[in-house]
């Protein structure tokens, strides 16, 4: 069975417990349409990333 060594300090202790705070989303505004879409994310209205035309959008069906 594995054992520790050392007492982790309190320090060690919380730099490890960060990452389980629950954070809101980052959102960006896209600078051509102007709306909100999360960073590193594909905007899925226009279908464009990075400046790139990525996808094109699909014909609505009714």
């Amino acid at each position: 069975m594995a054992v520790p060594k050392r007492k982790t300090s309190p320090m060690k202790r919380g730099f490890r417990r960060s990452a389980d705070a629950l954070k809101a989303p980052t959102y960006v505004e896209d600078k051509d349409s102007g709306e909100l879409r999360r960073p590193h994310h594909v905007d899925l209205k226009t279908g464009m990333y990075r400046g790139r035309q990525v996808f094109t959008q699909k014909a609505k069906e009714v």
